[in-house]
């Protein structure tokens, strides 16, 4: 082809391209223009399936809402890396991102409540999560290197198909491992073994040693149900695993709490440890020395060397002076901020609405305002801590502390009391506007003159409509127009102010079903609690679905039930100071809501979603309290008052307590409660499953086996990623992947390789599990 006609090539090619470019967009209507050119902003496809003249949350209602896989757009939408999940405040380390201009909603435009800027700022957040994961291998071990400065593990090809065969959304995200193992780079391979070898053979010690040699779990001592699930988990992957030791924590409580300025230099130790060879070998290194002799069976027949893991006893003190230690120096645990100080870091300032989920579960943010308020740092049933960095495996920890995290045993298990089943679950359209929850009066060791500072004792309590009375207790709350908040107004004129006292009393006996089923864990016994509280009748956790709304919290640990909650049609709302293995995956205000461990803002967020109308029932307007009797209190008993568990308690106060709901209005937002719920059980079907879960341990155990290796610094996998290119373009038999993306290597299928399978994510699929407390 001459000069010439390659010129009027390039100027026809020119001129289509503007004829196009016009039509596009001198088409679009006038209005809306900025709205419309945010929501055309292509993501991963997570809409659920389309039913033509329905809202998709009211599709939602009917018969087979879960997502199908949708064909991708050609040139999908590559967001700018993905920010930290969390912001935090000064005194921690680790950067934060800016935050982007929120994404509009197709519901919450037209309004200014802080809910609905945090439910659009969540949306932001999730769309840049699920569009900076890597789709290759190659990008996977590139990402691997340049985040972490060292090779993937030996055994990291294994894991990666493993992985991608069970439909991985994000092949990237297990930051938590990572953050565990990073201090462990600065203690010796051999006192790592060495401690997990031995550290179960002390009985008060609350340890379990589980010990994997020649491909399979050969020996597990001190065991009990949580060692027998450890082992189930394993034995999906363990053809892949080296020998090891692990010692694995029996106790509810975390562990491992190494002093801030220790852990501190062994980061900067680690990081300036991080190495590359070029020609790293791709396995572990055999028969290495202080692997437990599972030969002898009497420990005190085995002369190998123990090494001291620093076990002390912390009983009748407060957790708080233990996790302190390992704070930041400015922040609010070791220096002398005010509660309302705290509270900035991470709430919202008129009506105290969670804004950062991570700083709300923050001991060194939010330790001393609770450490007489949670049962863990006020009243512990067990306390047996350390501050010497020893491989510890736990299920959960507190922010402060070094255990290992894996994923909790009871969300792997297959429970018929606690398992999620969809068979017994209803749309939400069929489902009560009422707060639900159930549980035991567990959360630490209670004794009569201590019971009330305990968090589920206070839940119940401020969940009940005559205990808020009774106590003249009023709770933060925002307020609106009632003329603005109809359709005809624009978004500036739905504003809200706070209010400060609102007296809660008729909206919790309308909206809370909260109570206990029995006492539990008191010291000497729980006769005291029969004066305090009325028993509710035992639910299962499926009838608890009827509700629109679940609220979860701690017991003595973790609360087991919140996978269940997830998978639910209702609305998960959490307070907790537990981290768990599934946190960076689970967007606040985008899949639960977040609370405040002293539940403070609840009504505030609950009057959100069901709305609010002082006007509209005479059980809202102004009404005065006066002194109670003990016989008044028994008639207010008998007459239904008991409704959330709690009996009435004769008053000793002379001051009548008159409370006041002048002209409180907040318009209901059921579509965001049924939103929220539903992109909860959407991606809770897609991410923590057992398959999840398997994954997460076969690689966390991967990460482990490397730092226990003498030869830690010269074995990984060193390659370039082209032996995977088959796999990943779905050329191999073996492995039978058969996934192709437009844009990238042997693209081109319409199939993302993480959509699980639409017989997967069914409801009443094979692996649906969780477990209360």
């Amino acid at each position: 082809m001459g000069p010439i006609e390659l010129n009027k090539r390039r100027i026809f090619l020119l001129a289509a391209a503007i004829f196009t470019f016009t039509i596009l967009f001198t088409g679009l209507p006038p209005s809306n223009t900025v709205r419309q050119g945010v929501d055309s902003i292509p993501g991963i496809p997570h809409s659920p399936p389309s039913y033509s003249g329905i809202d998709p949350d009211e599709a939602w209602d009917y018969p087979d809402p879960e997502p199908k896989p949708v064909k991708p757009p050609a040139n999908p939408y590559k967001p700018p890396k993905r920010p930290e999940y969390h912001d935090e405040p000064e005194y921690y380390t680790k950067t934060t991102s800016s935050k982007s201009a929120p994404v509009p909603t197709e519901t919450l435009l037209e309004d200014e409540h802080p809910i609905t800027k945090l439910m659009q700022q969540a949306d932001l957040d999730f769309r840049l999560y699920e569009g900076g994961s890597s789709q290759t291998f190659r990008q996977t071990i590139e990402k691997y290197r340049s985040k972490y400065g060292r090779h993937p593990p030996p055994g990291f090809k294994e894991w990666y198909k493993f992985a991608r065969k069970r439909n991985v959304v994000n092949i990237d995200d297990f930051e938590h491992i990572m953050d565990d193992l990073r201090p462990f780079w600065t203690v010796k391979p051999s006192d790592i073994r060495t401690y997990a070898a031995h550290m179960w053979e002390v009985d008060g010690d609350g340890l379990a040693g589980i010990h994997i040699r020649d491909h399979k779990v050969a020996k597990v001592n001190a065991g009990s149900w949580r060692s027998e699930t450890f082992q189930q988990m394993v034995e999906t992957f363990i053809e892949h695993i080296p020998d090891m030791d692990i010692a694995m924590n029996r106790l509810d409580q975390p562990r491992v709490v190494v002093p801030y300025e220790d852990l501190q230099k062994m980061l900067s130790e680690e990081e300036a440890s991080r190495v590359m060879h070029p020609e790293a070998m791709d396995s572990f290194t055999e028969s290495q020395s202080a692997l437990l002799d599972i030969s002898i069976n009497d420990p005190k027949l085995d002369n190998s060397t123990r090494l001291d893991a620093g076990w002390f006893g912390h009983a009748g003190r407060q957790y708080m002076e233990v996790a302190s230690k390992a704070c930041p120096p400015d922040s609010p645990a070791r220096r002398n901020y005010s509660a309302a100080e705290a509270d900035a870091l991470y709430k919202e300032p008129t009506a105290g609405i969670v804004t950062n989920f991570n700083l709300s579960s923050d001991l060194c943010t939010v330790g001393p305002t609770i450490k007489d308020l949670h049962g863990l740092l006020f009243s512990a049933s067990s306390m047996s801590p350390s501050h010497k960095l020893v491989p510890v495996f736990g299920e959960c920890k507190v922010n402060i502390n070094n255990d290992i995290m894996f994923p909790a045993n009871m969300y792997y298990r297959h429970d018929s009391r606690y398992d999620y089943d969809a068979s017994g679950d209803v749309d939400w359209r069929d489902k009560t506007d009422t707060l639900i929850w159930r549980g035991v009066t567990s959360g630490g060791v209670q004794v009569e003159d201590n019971w009330n500072r305990m968090h589920r004792q206070r839940l119940v309590q401020l969940s009940n409509g005559t205990w808020t009375t009774l106590n003249q207790k009023t709770f933060p709350v925002l307020t609106t127009n009632k003329d603005s908040s109809s359709t005809s107004h624009s978004s500036k004129d739905i504003a809200y102010k706070p209010v400060s006292d609102f007296d809660a009393s008729a909206f919790a006996e309308e909206h809370n079903d909260v109570g206990f089923v029995e006492s539990w864990g008191c010291v000497p016994n729980c006769d005291f609690y029969h004066d305090v509280f009325s028993w509710k009748n035992q639910t299962t956790l499926t009838s608890q679905f009827a509700a629109r709304y679940l609220i979860d919290v701690d017991g003595h640990s973790f609360s087991g039930r919140w996978h269940a909650f997830l998978q639910s049609k209702s609305l998960g709302l959490k307070a907790t100071i537990f981290r768990e293995w599934h946190d960076s995956r689970l967007f606040q205000w985008r899949h639960f809501v977040p609370l405040d461990n002293r539940y403070e803002e609840l009504y505030a967020v609950m009057m959100y979603f069901i709305g609010y109308d002082s006007k509209a029932s005479s059980k809202h307007e102004t009404h005065s309290i006066r002194d109670i009797t003990h016989a008044e209190a028994k008639d207010t008993l008998d007459s239904g008052a008991e409704m959330n568990g709690v009996r009435p308690a004769a008053s000793t106060s002379t001051s009548a307590f008159t409370s006041t709901n002048p002209d409180i209005y907040i318009p209901a937002h059921p579509r965001a409660a049924q939103k929220i719920a539903r992109q909860s059980r959407e991606w809770a079907n897609r991410v923590l499953r057992r398959e999840d879960i398997e994954v997460y341990m076969f690689r966390l155990l991967l990460e482990y086996a490397r730092i226990c290796d003498d030869n830690r610094d010269r074995i990984g996998y060193s390659g370039d990623g082209s032996d995977m290119d088959d796999f990943d373009n779905g050329v191999s038999a073996k492995y039978g992947w058969g996934v192709k993306l437009p844009g990238l290597s042997g693209l081109g299928e319409g199939k993302w390789p993480w959509s699980a399978k639409q017989e997967e994510v069914e409801e009443g699929r094979k692996y649906e599990g969780g477990e209360a407390d």
